[in-house]
């Protein structure tokens, strides 16, 4: 049927135009560490914490080649890491394939755990009735001497500003990260309950976009397109 207007006609099919990011913005692109190694991690002491450390598992490794050679084709301007070894050996693949060099942001390292530091792990697979609690009500603050959920909002904040200020406007930047930060990342961004965006896969990649008066926006999120 002929609608009689062939300028609407033309509107109709024009294809929408691909996401372009808007002027004077900055994207970051979180990436979780690789599968770790948990039962044989060294223990260090950040910010007076007892903080486990563990390295990345040969499985790891290959995520973590992986996701380098999806992302080394992005014009990537810089790399962040954690202090912890896992962010670190899961950049290098990117940093060698780029030539760029990594720059730790304290801030964005994994929550803590308190007494389940070490074993959460064994926590949540034994059926501990915490665990329940910690879903149902959407809060760290229930495991004992845990990292308090505001303490964990404030410096995740403080990191991806610190991120932000790096950054020139325009550009992009990859941080490697943890799936605790990752999470309270996107859910800032996204202005979600707590827990909306718990347990991103290894490897896995996802997008927000600091805008040029500060907010932020999610793009996307847990996507493992390269493994």
């Amino acid at each position: 049927m002929n609608s009689g207007n062939p300028a609407l006609h033309r509107r109709i099919v024009t294809p929408q135009q691909r996401y372009r990011m808007p002027s004077g913005a900055k994207q970051l692109i979180l990436v979780r560490h690789g599968s770790t190694d948990l039962e044989n991690a060294e223990r260090i002491v950040l910010d007076g914490l007892d903080i486990s450390n563990p390295v990345l598992l040969p499985e790891g490794h290959e995520q973590a080649q992986a996701v380098a050679r999806r992302l080394s084709a992005e014009p990537v301007s810089a790399i962040f890491v954690t202090p912890l070894h896992r962010t670190h050996q899961t950049a290098e693949p990117l940093a060698a394939l780029t030539g760029l060099g990594l720059t730790v942001i304290p801030e964005l390292r994994e929550v803590h755990m308190g007494d389940w530091e070490h074993g959460f792990h064994v926590h949540a697979t034994s059926g501990n009735e915490l665990l329940g609690r910690m879903f149902a009500e959407e809060t760290w603050d229930v495991v004992p001497n845990a990292e308090p959920m505001a303490a964990v909002s404030a410096r995740v904040r403080a990191g991806i500003q610190r991120v932000a200020e790096i950054l020139a406007p325009d550009s992009s930047g990859v941080i490697f990260a943890h799936g605790g930060t990752i999470a309270e990342i996107c859910r800032q961004a996204a202005r979600s309950s707590p827990f909306a965006f718990f347990g991103p896969d290894n490897t896995s990649i996802s997008r927000i976009i600091v805008h040029g008066d500060g907010h932020w926006t999610l793009r996307c999120f847990n996507d493992v397109a390269h493994l």
